[in-house]
């Protein structure tokens, strides 16, 4: 017997697929949404109770195409989702729907359609709702409480970027080949501001699953693009410590302190399997250094195994080819390990002006940690307290503040 659970899962694979689709044949991205999650709830209340169809994708976009015609027809939008009849239509009406609707069957638009949630005319706050929306399959109220807040806030910006693609006239095709790579590039900030979004939220990781899983999709589309390749190796690498990152109270445990068998050796695996492949298609791109650096990591048994030259070397390609402050701050972390802390403070002084840091707790958590290393317990202290005052995180909070709470006594404070 079919469970719920593998018909959500299974809902939520088809519906970008069935999406594109439909936008391809009618147009409208808004309308057509709005009809796809229509056949979705239809497919949810009758799925359970008579078993997938032999052809559930079929199934969905002929459904969809027919609340689409009968919105059109009627214009009785404001029916849609509260007529729980509409979803509950006669059995030899929705159950076995014919297939000859014009289905492209070996046709899979789901690129396309990460490609429009991601225009840049939309906010990148627009883009990642929209692609958890569309692509992803996730509810309005799903969104808004992965992203904390409140979901008429969420349906507002929804709708705004619905709006948006509407009034540019947007069409429903991929990119000149020229603008691709760019585009993708997009895609993929997209998807990986999704999963940073979902990994800082220690109390549940439904965003960080979510962007794996699109991700994947996007892997299978491009198999070959090395940094499609790279961003998937990286967030499976950064995923699988997510079981020892935090203490039951949720406190964060830094890496070096991690209780590494915890880490899951599977999706480690995985990660690294594809950062070998990534790293053999070309010149390396800020992804694939990412899932590089992580590699490093995740293959080290024992913190004092890990090759720090390594990385540190990493990370200066990495200022190459995507120079910003974030990545300066971690190779100050690497040219510590190296070097000595007292280098990376140094390092870190080039920063004290940059705007892109201001009122931001990293730059100070970063000096306290380099200045723990370097037995300056008292400004270490300082700086820590600073940085705890500085970030919105409560996890974060508390374990700045654990960290001066520490060296208090060595700094006689």
């Amino acid at each position: 017997m079919t469970t719920d659970g593998a018909i959500q899962d299974l809902l939520r694979q088809l519906a970008p697929k069935v999406l594109a689709a439909l936008i391809r044949r009618y147009g409208g991205f808004g309308a057509s949404e709005d009809a796809v999650q229509e056949a979705l709830l239809a497919a949810a209340v009758q799925w359970p109770q008579r078993g997938i169809p032999d052809n559930p994708r079929g199934w969905l976009f002929t459904v969809a195409s027919r609340k689409l015609t009968d919105q059109n027809r009627s214009e009785l939008a404001r029916r849609r989702r509260e007529e729980t009849a509409a979803a509950l239509a006669p059995r030899d009406e929705l159950w076995e729907p014919g297939l000859d609707t014009g289905w492209p069957q070996d046709q899979d638009d789901t690129l396309i359609l990460l490609f429009l949630c991601c225009h840049p005319v939309l906010s990148p706050v627009s883009q990642a709702a929209l692609t958890l929306r569309a692509v992803g399959g996730l509810s309005t109220a799903e969104i808004a409480r992965a992203f904390l807040t409140s979901e008429p806030a969420m349906t507002r910006r929804i709708s705004r970027g619905k709006q948006s693609i509407k009034a540019s006239g947007i069409g429903f095709e991929l990119p000149p080949m020229e603008d691709q790579r760019g585009r993708l590039r997009v895609v993929l900030h997209v998807l990986y501001l999704i999963f940073n979004e979902g990994y800082t939220q220690t109390a549940g990781n439904d965003l960080t699953s979510e962007a794996i899983r699109l991700t994947r999709e996007v892997h299978c589309l491009r198999p070959e693009d090395g940094e499609i390749t790279g961003l998937l190796a990286l967030m499976l690498l950064t995923e699988a410590r997510r079981a020892a990152r935090t203490r039951p109270d949720g406190t964060l445990i830094p890496l070096a302190e991690q209780d590494r068998g915890r880490w899951d050796s599977g999706a480690i695996a995985e990660g690294l399997s594809l950062v070998t492949q990534a790293l053999s298609v070309g010149a390396a791109g800020p992804y694939m250094l990412q899932g590089a650096i992580a590699a490093v990591h995740a293959e080290a048994a024992r913190p004092q195994d890990t090759d720090w030259p390594q990385i540190l070397a990493l990370y200066e390609l990495l200022q190459q080819v995507l120079p910003s402050p974030v990545v300066t701050l971690n190779r100050a972390v690497a040219l510590a390990m190296v070097h000595g802390p007292r280098a990376a403070l140094s390092l870190l002084e080039i920063l004290d002006a940059d705007e892109r840091l201001a009122g931001s707790h990293r730059l100070a958590a970063t000096r306290a940690h380099l200045l723990e290393m370097a037995g300056d317990h008292a400004a270490a202290c300082d700086c820590y307290r600073a940085a705890a005052g500085l970030t919105p995180s409560l996890q974060e909070r508390r374990y700045l503040e654990d960290r001066a709470a520490r060296l208090a006594p060595c700094a006689g404070g």
